[in-house]
């Protein structure tokens, strides 16, 4: 099971999975992250993620897709070396910000708009 902490203020949303992220959770997060597309901007805190898959990936990708869509950015948030290191070996890196802390997305965030 996946909880997903989500947190909606001055145009920012912060969506915080908490579990892993694999075929049987990812439907939850998915919604969520639906949800987030047509709020503006979005980060993602996969801080406390312990695992993803590729259904997690595929997710993000679409919540990527959509807020995008919807004229809002997106970062996300990971301090997880193993997380990270999918992310860049799958190139998520390129099509979306990674960085290591919520505060440095909401800076990011900041900058961009």
């Amino acid at each position: 099971m996946v909880k997903i902490g989500f947190d909606h203020a001055d145009g920012l949303t912060v969506c915080q999975p908490v579990g892993e992220l694999d075929a049987y959770t990812v439907p939850d997060f998915r919604e969520r992250l639906t949800e987030a597309a047509t709020m503006g901007n979005v980060i993602i805190d996969l801080s406390e993620v312990p695992f993803m898959d590729s259904a997690g990936l595929g997710a993000l990708a679409g919540g990527i897709r959509r807020t995008r869509d919807a004229g809002g950015d997106i970062v996300v948030s990971c301090n997880r070396a193993t997380l990270v290191r999918l992310l860049q070996t799958t190139g998520f890196d390129k099509i979306v910000s990674v960085v290591d802390s919520v505060d440095e997305a909401r800076l990011s965030l900041q900058g961009d708009g």
